[in-house]
């Protein structure tokens, strides 16, 4: 009897033992980051039969067991992966927001400061001073322009930089899931399919630090691995052996970074974004497409924009020493170097794949007004080329001839190309960047208009002649500046003619008193009105005093409130309001759902925490529960001691 009861006694020491030793590990490892609580399963031992029937032979702890669930895991690892997503999206745009909508530094205070100074030209045309400080407002402009797109590509950097360190990381976390699955299978088979906790719980706090860089999914294999998939269903990890991503440049956007899947053979893959959603990298990769590239090519077509249409009319004016007008802004131009250029030139990047000997398609800006701020691949296939505007993925045209014009660029062919080579046409990309004020020299402001008209002071009737206006586009008419005679041959007809020429325009033209008539020849516009009686007649030529004349400059500060970019529905400053709202409202959006989804991740942490978390007061009552247990198997021991001393005893 003594020796069963000794037994049992034994039995209680290890489980209470076992019990205490699993509750201070628990406590002890309370703050331990990704540990799960652990107890002990405790089980009766066999029952020994005797006559009276079946007596109990003690416990033994069959498992420690780790409070886990994997519903619970998975529902915090999808709420943390979109989180993490939200806030690298949230902490990239904020920046972007806060440059843009900055009441100083962003681009509305040097809109409106330029076109003051053009309205103060255009008030004192014939004033160095006012004409110096258009120059001034117009170098601020640009500059204001420069600095912003500067500060889009030290975002781009960053979010390159971010893009390769998130690639570093998640080839890390896979090359330690693949060594502790290893880890696991030798324990498990070492230790007869005994659970090694600490392990798990390390594998499983990796796989969720991998999830908050990009989305991954779980599959348990029957040894105790884990194969971790990715996207697509590409394998980032399979059992033991860890596969590696590789941050490289993009081939057909080598300014950008991409991502590369190495296959087992060491040949790599590009991914697209949708392979890579989730966690800190898909919210770099969607900032970038989704944000980063629209806002900088917006930017990018209100620079373009403003400078071809201020160009244009400047080039209709006439400056202080009696010439037509120059270009005002330089722009980018063929092989992409700035200058004084009548059409503005695409950047254009050829795919890393192309063939070597390949060249490059040369793509104009012909009609800024209907240009997009989205971004074109053009593409050669067997039989022709082949556009796709990537902001809405459509074909523009397919396997045609070039040179095509299709959303204001006119594209033509590369001097050499091959089947299969690509081209990635970013039309405003470098807009903000390359734009420049052209002209030093305040005399070279165009404020004039080059054709000044004259009724003959002879004329007996009531009829007048406008100023005139110079007809575009630009370049103006060779013969704009000829010498030209409106002459009435009678009071309903007059006759054109070019002097300096000596060309008859028009030998007989009806005109209506009562309506009036617009006359255009040799590029130039001018307006009859009222009565002249015959033999009256107009003059239209050069403009050699055209010192205080303003009406180009007029014209040029009215440009501030055309309709000029956007398929003509947008002003130079509402255009850049846009990109500013777009970009507020999709930051407050990100912003919103981001704390909603960081309350939501607090929620799945605290439902997996009351499960598997340690609770100290807990644990504290087991150590009394187990100290008691642990006293009372003693006791037990130091009863059986006794019973046998008295046993030995009665032999004396």
């Amino acid at each position: 009897m003594s020796d069963g009861i000794f037994g049992i006694s034994i039995t209680g020491l290890r489980a209470a033992q076992m019990g205490l030793t699993t509750t201070g590990h628990n406590i002890t490892n309370a703050s331990t980051p990704g540990y799960n609580r652990q107890q002990i399963v405790q089980s009766t031992n066999t029952p020994l039969y005797t006559g009276a029937g079946f007596l109990g032979q003690g416990t033994n702890v069959s498992t420690v067991k780790r409070i886990y669930s994997q519903f619970l895991d998975n529902q915090v690892q999808a709420a943390q992966t979109q989180s993490s997503y939200l806030d690298t999206y949230y902490a990239q745009i904020s920046q972007l927001d806060n440059m843009l909508a900055d009441p100083s530094a962003g681009l509305s205070p040097a809109l409106q400061d330029f076109f003051a100074g053009v309205h103060d030209a255009a008030a004192n045309p014939a004033s160095v001073p006012s004409r110096q400080s258009m120059l001034s407002s117009s170098e601020a402009l640009v500059s204001r322009f420069q600095a912003l797109n500067q500060r889009f590509e030290e975002i781009r950097a960053g979010v390159n930089s971010q893009i390769t360190s998130s690639v570093s990381l998640i080839n890390s976390y896979a090359e330690q899931i693949a060594t502790l699955n290893h880890q696991v299978v030798l324990a498990e088979a070492g230790g007869n399919g005994q659970p090694p906790n600490d392990i798990l719980d390390q594998r499983d706090k990796l796989v969720s630090d991998l999830n908050k860089e990009i989305n991954v999914s779980v599959v348990k294999q029957d040894d105790g691995s884990y194969n971790i998939f990715m996207g697509k269903g590409q394998a980032l990890v399979v059992g033991q052996q860890a596969l590696t991503l590789s941050a490289r440049p993009m081939p057909d956007d080598p300014e950008s970074m991409g991502v590369a899947y190495v296959n087992y053979g060491g040949s790599a893959q590009m991914l697209d974004q949708d392979s890579l959603d989730g966690g800190n990298l898909g919210g770099l990769l969607a900032f970038r497409s989704e944000t980063l590239d629209p806002a900088q090519n917006e930017l990018g077509r209100v620079a373009i924009g403003l400078a071809q249409t201020f160009n244009d009319q400047h080039r209709l004016g006439q400056d202080l020493n009696g010439d037509l007008g120059g270009y005002y802004f330089n722009v980018r131009g063929a092989g992409g170097v700035p200058g004084q250029n009548a059409f503005p030139s695409a950047k254009v990047l050829a795919n890393t794949q192309n063939n070597p000997a390949s060249g490059v398609p040369a793509v104009t800006l012909t009609d800024v007004s209907s240009v997009t701020s989205s971004d074109y691949t053009l593409a050669r296939t067997a039989t022709g080329f082949t556009l796709t505007r990537l902001s809405d993925n459509t074909a523009l045209f397919s396997n045609a001839a070039l040179p095509q014009t299709v959303d204001g660029l006119t594209i033509a062919a590369p001097a050499a190309f091959s089947t299969g080579d690509s081209w990635l046409i970013q039309p405003t990309r470098d807009g903000a960047k390359d734009i420049s004020v052209a002209i030093s020299n305040t005399a070279k402001i165009a404020a004039a208009a080059p054709v000044s008209t004259a009724a003959a002071y002879a004329n007996t009737g009531s009829g007048t002649v406008s100023a005139g206006s110079v007809n575009p586009p630009p370049p103006p008419n060779a013969n704009l500046q000829d010498n030209v005679t409106i002459a009435f041959i009678d009071a309903t007809h007059f006759s054109v003619t070019d002097n300096t020429t000596s060309t008859v325009l028009a030998a007989s033209v009806l005109y209506d008193p009562l309506a009036g008539a617009s006359v255009s020849y040799n590029g130039w516009t001018v307006e009859l009105n009222g009565a002249p009686a015959t033999g009256d007649s107009f003059t239209v030529g050069p403009n050699t005093s055209g010192v205080s004349d303003n009406r180009n400059a007029l014209l040029l500060a009215g440009l501030q409130t055309r309709n000029l970019l956007a398929g003509s529905t947008a002003t130079y400053q509402s255009a850049y309001s846009q990109i500013v709202s777009a970009v507020g409202v999709k930051s407050r959006d990100i912003n919103v759902t981001g704390q909603a989804q960081a309350s939501l991740v607090a929620q799945t942490q605290q439902a997996q925490q009351s499960m598997s978390g340690v609770n100290l007061d807990e644990e504290a009552a087991n150590l009394l529960r187990y100290q008691q247990a642990y006293q009372a198997s003693g006791k037990m021991m130091q009863i059986a001691t006794t019973l046998f001393e008295t046993l030995l005893s009665l032999g004396q």
